[in-house]
């Protein structure tokens, strides 16, 4: 089956020099949620930008749904959904009229049931007789993403979707792109909210330096990268860590009340119950225990913390 987004050995270089994306290589797989992840300057919106044809690549190319998007725009294009992170409508329409215009513009014919339920699934079905200047950010944004659906697309990309948003908007936008990867649209997310990656993403890829270090399944990153932190309240504080302990890497918290230990989650089997048996043997007694996971957050701070930025 033919994958809905193809890149293949993409770079980009500006005319001033700088490189923004380095050889980057990617398939996206139909009806999953891509996030996107990287800091400030990574490359994540320039990458959107090329994949959408917005940006023409240095070297490389790039297939959605099987059409090049330099030799077969119009045909690749109609494909895709954009959410930009920045807010551009016609002020002075009404959300019907532009959502509607929308759809026209793909070729698409006219379907006002379909855009009922679009503007009914982002909750803007009361406010489709208001000009776009007269709504909130939050309800602009709305409007940005019900026309990114309008003409239907098999992929939407979705561009920091959240950014600035209240709390209601994100629940709204995690349920809808729910309901669309099960409809079978491909969902690529760049996101500053590391747990709406969590939260939504099947595969986590990540950008750095205008490369693409890692594409890998959320939960196997999770498993491969992730650490786990034993923390041990001691009955008697510790004013230093004994000689007895020293092959395993602790930490005094607490000022000596807490013991920590941070292991790789295949180490539980062996290392733990090693540690518990030495503290014994010294009569170092505690009174609790609790372990934690990594977060995704603290994944992505080990893998992109002191390495250089390129670009947007």
């Amino acid at each position: 089956m033919q994958s809905p987004i193809v890149v293949d050995s993409v770079s980009k270089t500006y005319a001033s020099g700088q490189r923004a994306l380095k050889d980057i290589s990617l398939e996206v797989r139909k009806g999953e949620i891509l996030a996107l992840l990287g800091p400030n300057g990574a490359g994540k919106t320039t990458l959107i930008s090329l994949i959408c044809g917005i940006v023409t690549p240095t070297t490389g190319k790039v297939l959605v749904a099987g059409h090049d998007i330099q030799r077969d725009y119009r045909a690749a294009r109609s494909e895709i959904g954009l959410v930009p992170q920045e807010l551009a409508t016609d002020a002075f329409e009404s959300v019907w009229a532009t959502v509607s215009f929308s759809r026209g513009l793909f070729g698409r014919a006219p379907d006002p049931a379909l855009i009922e339920k679009i503007l009914r699934d982002l909750s803007l079905w009361e406010k489709r007789d208001s000009r776009i200047m007269t709504l909130s950010g939050g309800m602009k944004r709305r409007v940005m993403i019900a026309k990114a659906l309008s003409h239907e697309p098999s992929v939407l990309f979705l561009d920091e979707p959240t950014a600035g948003v209240d709390v209601e908007l994100r629940r709204d936008m995690w349920a809808l792109v729910r309901g669309l990867r099960e409809r079978g649209v491909t969902v690529i997310l760049t996101t500053h909210y590391i747990e709406e990656a969590e939260e939504m993403a099947d595969r986590i890829g990540i950008i750095r330096g205008g490369e693409l270090i890692l594409v890998e399944d959320k939960a196997v990153l999770m498993h491969k990268l992730g650490k786990k932190l034993l923390t041990l309240h001691l009955k008697v504080p510790l004013a230093a860590l004994p000689a007895g302990l020293a092959e395993w890497p602790l930490v005094l918290r607490n000022g000596g009340h807490d013991l920590e230990y941070a292991f790789e989650a295949d180490e539980q089997s062996e290392r733990v119950p090693a540690l518990l048996r030495r503290m014994e043997d010294l009569g170092l007694a505690y009174l609790d225990l609790n372990t934690r996971k990594s977060s995704l957050e603290e994944i992505f701070i080990s893998l992109v913390s002191d390495r250089p930025q390129v670009a947007a």
